[in-house]
């Protein structure tokens, strides 16, 4: 972009993945951004105490890939450099109640963990010119106009100096500051009316053990990506998944919604991976040296915000993120859909500065709602399948019987047929890379429902209506998304 067409000051509350891609956009139409976080950055890849995530398994599917890089090209180079592995034409296993499907895969994406990837991406948007950080600040509350119609800044208190605070205006805030945001409570504060976010009492847990690969095992890495044993709701198993990172590591995950959480202590994990449907993975990491104890962690709720409803947005502030809403981690959608709400920021920057219009941020938030609903639909109806998790909120798709239903045998269509084709339209809709409505459609859900006894009865429990076509009536009865955020990745 022309930098003569940059003007004004953004703030970044948050220096994570979605800060630090946010920074990379308003580089190019703001002349200063400022990242204010709360941490003290590492001095080489590693953790820190605001991703307590962190240590679990990271991924970007396609469309996340493709997004970083277009905003950080090359970064997968960059990966490499400091000793991730590939995956292309390795082996990825996936079992779930219905089989097994094996295959060779075909992308050659770059495996990391959380703590390398934010290293390289954090370097590349070290390097910008217009893009400063302010390291271990909190974010206190929002500064507005007097009549509280604008936000014009932030107000943050220096963990270095107790009780010291100073103010930074801005011409736009961009909250990304995660699950620690306390923007509900600021507006709220500011005297706005926020709804209630929709609630998943999911109650999930997972635990994550890491182990050195030895010299003479090196060749068990270059034949597997991924093995996926996924959990069966009906009988309550844990899920379990194994692949690669950086530097001759392997991860073994453990994971399961409902509240009968994976164990942390080293016996107990290893007798649960042993334990699972299959024992491949077990028989993979008896000979690898395991890097100190597993590590747990708990989610006992996921939520979407509904800020998009509000009667009232205050001019200058927007959210994304995390901060906007969390999603189950064991689809692995949470830094692509950062990914996708950038993409839809940028685009929206772009309108604005081609066609400048008041209101552009509650605009700008609708359509990143738009854009990350289907991920959190698509966690509800996975997940509600499990004894003990719960859902609370106000969109009428929750809790559609029917849909989860045909999910059901869709995935089990796909497997036992088996069906390549349609399984990886099951993933790609669940990786978010196409539509749900590649497969919500009346032709996709005859030709599925029809194939087997299972479908025939769901079908014929829907309530006839005289004269109308059971494609009409699968219509109603599917839930709909809108289209624009897939037009992007679709093309």
């Amino acid at each position: 972009m022309n930098t003569t067409l940059k003007t004004g000051k953004a703030i970044v509350i948050g220096g994570s993945m979605a800060g630090l891609m946010t920074a990379r956009i308003l580089s190019d139409y703001y002349e200063e951004v400022l990242i204010v976080e709360k941490d003290e950055f590492p001095a080489e890849p590693d953790l820190r105490p605001g991703t307590p995530q962190a240590f679990h398994p990271h991924r970007f599917t396609a469309r996340g890939k493709s997004i970083t890089d277009r905003l950080f090209p090359g970064y997968e180079d960059d990966l490499v450099a400091l000793g991730s592995p590939p995956s292309l034409n390795k082996t990825v296993f996936f079992l779930n109640q219905y089989g097994s499907l094996e295959m060779k895969y075909q992308r050659n994406d770059i495996k990391f963990s959380r703590s390398v990837l934010e290293w390289v991406i954090r370097n590349r948007v070290r390097s910008i010119p217009n893009v400063r950080f302010l390291l271990k600040y909190d974010v206190i509350r929002l500064l507005t106009t007097t009549d509280r119609s604008a936000v014009i800044g932030v107000e943050a208190r220096d963990r270095d100096q107790a009780g010291q605070t100073k103010t930074f205006t801005a011409d736009l805030v961009v909250d990304t500051s995660g699950r620690s945001s306390k923007l509900a409570s600021w507006l709220d504060e500011t005297g706005y009316e926020v709804p209630a976010p929709d609630l998943l009492k999911v109650s999930l847990g997972y635990s994550t053990r890491r182990y050195k690969v030895p010299p003479h095992l090196t060749h068990i890495i270059e034949k597997w990506d991924v093995i996926n044993l996924m959990g069966q709701p009906d009988k309550g198993t844990f899920s379990g998944v194994f692949s690669f990172i950086e530097n001759q590591t392997a991860e073994v995950l453990l994971y399961r919604p409902g509240g009968n959480y994976p164990p942390t202590e080293a016996e107990e994990f290893e007798r649960a991976v042993a334990q699972l449907p299959s024992p491949i993975i077990a028989e993979i990491v008896r000979e690898f040296e395991p890097v100190g104890a597993p590590r747990g962690f708990r989610v006992p709720e996921l939520y979407c915000h509904r800020y998009e409803q509000m009667k009232r947005w205050p001019a200058g502030l927007l959210v994304l993120g995390d901060a906007y809403c969390i999603y189950d981690p064991i689809f692995g959608q949470g830094m692509t859909v950062a990914a996708i709400s950038v993409e839809t920021l940028e685009a929206c920057l772009r309108e604005e500065r081609n066609n400048p219009r008041s209101g552009w941020e509650k605009r700008t938030l609708g359509k990143i709602k738009e854009a990350i609903e289907p991920a959190f639909w698509l966690n509800c109806t996975a997940d509600l399948r499990w004894e003990g998790v719960e859902y609370a909120g106000s969109d009428e798709r929750r809790g559609n019987v029917f849909a989860e239903e045909y999910m059901e045998l869709y995935l089990k269509h796909a497997v036992t047929k088996p069906d390549w084709q349609l399984y990886g339209l099951y993933w790609a809709v669940n990786t978010l890379s196409v539509s749900p409505g590649k497969i919500f459609n009346p032709q996709m859900a005859l030709e599925v429902l029809s194939a087997s006894e299972e479908g025939r009865q769901l079908l014929e429990s829907i309530p006839q209506q005289d004269g109308k076509p059971i494609e009409a009536m699968l219509s109603e009865m599917l839930p709909k998304f809108a289209e624009g955020p897939f037009e992007l990745a679709e093309r």
